[in-house]
């Protein structure tokens, strides 16, 4: 997993101006000093008996204390209870004032010792472990936990009897503060929620806050009763239950939540395989509802929505956009997709550029085309404008043809000065089909008048849907995707499909693609029937330039005869055509297999046959192990390296009973060769 301290200090969270010679100081001060060895004391059972009545609270994002003490004092009573003990690793000083404004406390098994010159220097007992807080300064009075790492890289249990240094100061603190006064609790724990209030739009927090300050309520979430804990809630039982959930929370200065991101270890893992065509879902934003969702979508090789992402905005704007993009794009590991397809906006533009300047950044047909009734509805002669748009849009093969029936719409109805046409064509080089040929959409980008780009959580989110009952319902929403995923790979894989023709093409690609993209190729096989008059009109060396008439439904039941030309390159086997329906869905249209056969070719070029459609892709899929250059120290690499291997024994094992139980059993056999081994080194 990614450690959210570098990126959250640099990119996310809105930090104080500093002096530019501040820096982190690693420090070794008395009062906090890091144990060299465990002493292997017996706790005080007095103390022991009074520390286990304590309420025990995780470390929290948004926790606030009194003073760093206090801070440090919660995070060792949380350390005791699990199991570790802990040291300040990282502060940060004013430089002039030498005045701590961020610290950054660890697991005492951080990092590694200093090389000793010593004869017989002491055995490491560090593992670089990574689990950490964060706490910030906060308006010159208090103390907020900003980032947590919880996980560890070795065993931790309260039941171990090894006894921390930092364990040992805080219970001798508390029998001198018990001679004079009973000890309830050694720390003193503020809570900062982003609870609801109805007299300040439900943005407030439970401290005091200062007047002089007004918060402006309209760029931040407006939590309603009951959103904040099922929030909360939810995030503390997913970093628990699914130890590869990642989540990001934007707070203002005034402590206030802006956006909220996070992707659970199923999105995570589908980003490796789905990830190189993605939409990002504002619908929620675009049609005002009352929960600003915004979610990453990929297609899968079933040609169905998967989720990679999503994440509450708290306002449209460029900076806003900008850290929900950061935020995925840091879960994701720094990797980004090649095409993004959003809807029209001037903030989701800048941001998309900012974020992932390589990417090609596409705006959503289907969206445009929704915006007809809105935009144009009220202007006279309504309904030939839209046929004469749809026309220029869906029918246009050559750049030259949808610039002369979208100049005939324009002058025939007097539509020059209208705005958001004007936009529309300033920008028509990213979302009209005849401009976006050369990009792979993998099925992303609707380009059919019948076709859309639906949200993904359409059914579950309506116009007044509340963060609380999103959270209720979001399991259930993904549970009905998981389980339409499995139910398909189970037909995918289990039964024979029906051909239609006697096509070479077909019985090809019916051993290979998953049953929804086969159906939808199957399509196109059909279509051959209705295609005649295939000639050759060029060649030019190797290339030969082909003329395939097809006879195509027009308005009503009528029909009329289209051209399409397609060029074959004979020594490579390569081909296009001019509709290009290879680039915008991931399979050869019927003009092409029509070239195809024409010149004799018996089965589809292995160019044409994409992997991801692949009814066993995920098990095929490539794990760069990366054992030549992997940093064995570094266990969050070693992590993400093993999980992406993991992933792919779980999809194998969940194809049915049989692979199930073998790889349960070959687990289970692994986990006890471990503690054998484990139990002969503690033995030598």
């Amino acid at each position: 997993m990614i450690r959210k301290i570098d990126f959250l200090s640099s990119l996310l969270l809105k930090m104080e101006a500093v002096c530019l010679n501040s820096e982190p100081v690693f420090e070794d001060c008395e009062e906090y000093e890091d144990e060299e060895d465990c002493s292997l004391e017996e706790h005080d059972d007095e103390v022991h008996e009074k520390d286990s009545k304590m309420k025990s609270l995780q470390p929290t994002i948004g926790l606030e204390f009194g003073s760093f003490d206090e801070a440090y004092d919660f995070y060792n009573m949380y350390g005791k209870e699990q199991g570790f003990g802990i040291r300040v690793s990282n502060s940060w000083f004013r430089s002039k004032r030498k005045e701590r404004y961020r610290a950054k406390l660890s697991c005492s098994s951080a990092g590694f010792k200093k090389k000793s010159g010593a004869n017989h220097p002491r055995p490491e007992t560090r593992t670089g472990c990574p689990a950490m807080l964060v706490i910030k300064l906060v308006d010159l009075k208090s103390w907020r936990i900003v980032e947590v790492e919880l996980q560890h890289n070795h065993p931790v249990s309260p039941e171990i009897r090894r006894f921390y240094k930092s364990h040992k100061k805080m219970i001798l603190a508390a029998k001198k503060q018990q001679e004079s006064t009973p000890v309830t609790e050694v720390h003193t724990i503020k809570l900062y929620r982003m609870s609801v209030d109805a007299a300040c739009n439900g943005l407030q927090k439970i401290k005091e806050k200062d007047n002089r300050l007004p918060v402006d309520t309209s760029k931040h979430l407006e939590l309603k009763e009951g959103d904040t804990n099922a929030l909360y809630n939810y995030f503390c039982r997913m970093k628990l239950t699914n130890p590869n959930f990642f989540y990001l929370m934007d707070l203002d200065d005034q402590g206030c939540l802006r956006n909220v991101f996070w992707a659970d270890a199923r999105s995570r893992a589908a980003f490796n395989y789905f990830s190189d065509a993605i939409a990002i879902d504002t619908t929620s934003l675009r049609n005002k509802y009352e929960l600003p969702i915004i979610s990453f979508v990929g297609v899968n090789n079933h040609g169905q929505p998967v989720l990679l992402g999503c994440g509450f905005l708290g306002h449209e704007s460029v900076e806003y956009f900008i850290w929900i993009f950061r935020s995925w794009h840091t879960c994701m590991l720094g990797r980004h997709p090649q095409v993004i397809v959003t809807d029209q906006s001037k903030p989701l533009q800048i941001a998309v550029s900012t974020v992932f300047p390589q990417a090609r950044h596409c705006y959503c047909l289907s969206y445009i085309m929704q915006r007809l009734p809105e935009k144009l509805g009220g202007l006279d002669g309504y309904e030939s404008i839209k046929t004469q748009l749809y026309k220029a849009v869906y029918i246009s093969l050559k750049i030259t043809e949808f610039e002369c029936s979208w100049g005939q719409m324009i002058n025939q109805h007097g539509l020059k000065d209208n705005k958001w046409l004007q936009s529309l064509y300033e920008d028509r080089e990213k979302w009209v089909p005849v401009y976006l040929k050369d990009i792979s959409f993998m099925g992303i980008m609707p380009i059919k008048e019948n076709e859309s780009l639906n949200p993904y959580f359409d059914g579950f989110v309506h116009k007044h849907t509340s963060f609380k009952e999103f959270v209720d319902k979001y399991d259930l929403a993904l549970q009905r995707k998981h389980m339409k995923e499995a139910m398909a790979d189970m037909e995918s894989k289990s039964s024979s499909f029906e051909l239609k023709t006697n096509c070479n093409f077909e019985v090809q690609l019916s051993k290979i693609f998953t049953k929804e993209i086969f159906k939808k190729f199957q399509a196109e096989v059909e279509g051959m029937y209705s295609c005649f008059n295939t000639r050759q009109v060029n060649i030019n060396g190797p290339i030969m330039t082909f003329v395939v008439k097809e006879r195509v439904e027009s308005e009503g039941s009528e029909e009329e005869v289209r051209q399409f030309e397609v060029l074959y390159e004979t020594t490579q086997a390569e081909i296009r055509c001019i509709c290009s329906l290879f680039n915008f869905k991931g399979y050869l249209c019927r003009h092409a297999l029509n070239v195809l056969d024409y010149n004799g070719v018996q089965e589809i070029p292995s160019q044409y046959i994409l992997s991801r459609w692949d009814k066993d892709y995920k098990r095929k899929f490539p794990v760069d192990s990366g054992l030549c250059h992997i940093d064995v120290n570094n266990p969050v690499e070693l992590y993400n390296i093993l999980h992406k291997h993991v992933m792919q024994v779980v999809e194998e094992g969940a194809q049915s009973e049989e692979h199930y139980k073998a790889v349960l059993r070959e687990l289970e056999a692994l986990l006890n060769r471990f503690s054998l081994e484990d139990n002969n080194l503690a033995s030598l």
